[in-house]
This record gives C-alpha cells, sequence and structure tokens, in this order.
C-alpha cells in the first residue's frame, strides 16, 4: 500500500478539528473540492473511512478518531520546531569567526565587536590572529581581514578601517649615539627591530615609497619578534628602530618618547577590510557583524 503523504495527513488534520471541509479550506488555502478529493485518495490508500460526513457536520469515525489522535501531535510538534527554526535564522544568532593580524584585531576589531556583542548576547565571534595568508573557504572561517591590496578579486571586500601608514621610531637614548636614517638604504648601519611573519618564512622587508619608487629593504638586528606588544616594548626600551603602524606610536610621538624617522618614505595605503567569498550564505548574526565593522569614516 503507498504511504500517505504528509500534505494528506495536514488536509485530514485540518478537517477533522475544524469539523468541516469549508473551514479546513479556507485555513489551508485550498478549494473544497480538491481537499474532498484529497481525503478520498487517502481513504482508498488506506482502506479506511476516515471521516463520517453528512449535509449538517464532519466527523472523524473510530479510525479517522484514532489517526488524528496519535498524528496530531507529532505534526504539530514538526510544525512548531520548523517554526523555531525559522525563528533562529531571522534572529541574529550563531557563530562569527574571523581571520585577523594582531592590529586589526586589537585596533578595528574588538572596539566595534564590543559595542556589538553587549547588545546581541546570542551572537558569538571567533577572532584567530594570524600573521599568515589563511586561505579562510579552506580553514572554514567565516571571514577575514586584511589591507584592502591583498584582498583576493574574487572576495567581497568591506573596508573596515581608514586609510593607514608605516612610522619607523626609535627612542631618544638610540639616536644620542647613531645618526638618524635620511634614506631607507641608510637602515642598513641601523639595529632594527624585525618582524617574522610566516607567510614569508623569513623577517618581515619594510616597504617605503617615494616619487613613484617603491623600495624594500632588509634590515638586521639583535632582536625578531611575531608580535606588536614585544616589538613596541624593544623600541621604547631604546634597542633599535622599529617599523610600525602611525596610529600605534603616536601618543609616544606626542610625548616625546619616540623620534620618526623616514616620514617621507611612508605614505598612506589602503587600510584594513573584511572580506569573504561571494557565494556565503549571508546569516542575520553575520550581516550584523559586517554592519558593525563597516567604516563610516
Amino acid at each position: 500500500m503507498p504511504r500517505p503523504v504528509v500534505n494528506d495527513l495536514i488536509a485530514f488534520l485540518a478537517i477533522a478539528r475544524a469539523q468541516s471541509f469549508t473551514k479546513a479550506a479556507g485555513k489551508l488555502g485550498v478549494s473544497q473540492s480538491a481537499l474532498s478529493h484529497t481525503i478520498r485518495g487517502l481513504e482508498e490508500r488506506l482502506g479506511l473511512r476516515l471521516l463520517t460526513r453528512t449535509t449538517r457536520s464532519v466527523a472523524p469515525t473510530e479510525a479517522g478518531e484514532r489517526l488524528l489522535l496519535s498524528i496530531g501531535p507529532r505534526l504539530d510538534e514538526i510544525e512548531s520546531e520548523l517554526a523555531a527554526l525559522s525563528a533562529l535564522r531571522e534572529k541574529p544568532a550563531g557563530t562569527i569567526r574571523i581571520n585577523a593580524g594582531e592590529h586589526a584585531a586589537d585596533a578595528v576589531l574588538w572596539p566595534a565587536l564590543e559595542k556589538l556583542l553587549h547588545d546581541y548576547p546570542d551572537v558569538n565571534v571567533e577572532i584567530i590572529v594570524d600573521y599568515g595568508l589563511t586561505d579562510i573557504v579552506a580553514e572554514r572561517y567565516d571571514a577575514g581581514v586584511r589591507l584592502g591590496e591583498q584582498v583576493a578579486k574574487d572576495m567581497i571586500a568591506v573596508r573596515i578601517g581608514p586609510d593607514m601608514r608605516m612610522a619607523v621610531v626609535g627612542a631618544l637614548a638610540y639616536f644620542d649615539t647613531r645618526p638618524k636614517p635620511m634614506t631607507p638604504q641608510d637602515l642598513t648601519d641601523h639595529n632594527c627591530i624585525n618582524l617574522r611573519l610566516p607567510t614569508y618564512g623569513s623577517v618581515y622587508a619594510w616597504e617605503f615609497e617615494k616619487d613613484g619608487r617603491e623600495l624594500r629593504v632588509r634590515v638586521e638586528g639583535q632582536l625578531v619578534f611575531n608580535n606588536i606588544a614585544l616589538r613596541l616594548n624593544a623600541v621604547l626600551a631604546g634597542m633599535g628602530l622599529a617599523y610600525m603602524p602611525e596610529e600605534l606610536v603616536k601618543a609616544h610621538l606626542a610625548d616625546g618618547r619616540l623620534v620618526r624617522v623616514l616620514e617621507d618614505w611612508c605614505p598612506p595605503f589602503s587600510g584594513y577590510h573584511l572580506y569573504y567569498p561571494s557565494r556565503r550564505h549571508t546569516s542575520p548574526a553575520f550581516a550584523l557583524v559586517v554592519d558593525a565593522l563597516r567604516y563610516r569614516g
């Protein structure tokens, strides 16, 4: 015997509960004749009469009453669960995983997300600090953060920060015994605090540009780190020159603890962008995070 389809059972429940083909047809949005045809087909497949029909009323038979009591609560439970899933889709909830460098996470992501998460307790954010150019699709991240020029063309990119500048800085005490470099090439005579990036497999070459001329200088020194805090502490202690995001050293330049050099070789460049695959399904939680991070300056 062919199994009755769920829609047939839903039609039966509507009629049995309303005790009316007219009311059930209105609730289900179908015609009375179509509903009557559905029930007739269901009864034929079961080999049982489920409804007793008169000119004045419709009532379930003994078999119909049994079916009503057995499947009614189950279908109600399914409908309730589907409604809950729909609400979950519409309500911002879930975990968003973002891959970013240390400076982007600290200077851009955290300030914006701290405000957002207080208002949306069901939204969880996981930020993984990584200096490598990680494949966010392969590593199952929802999004990543890179400088605008580093974002692949097949990704959607949303600007989340202003243009940036780098700064070469040193402590006053450092320059007591060393002349200030006038050109990037002069850095080869200085003790420089290096940054090691996994993407490059070696220390990061400091990047400069002036009058359309671009230079990448590989500097040397006693210290190599892979994070910002240690580089900043080392330059403040007079251990050498550091190549840092301008924003991170502004306060120290203002109070005279650090001195800036080669400023004319450090023009602005495209700032941080959040990027994600163009085919990604945008959940309410993800859309909320993107909007909170969007740069409006």
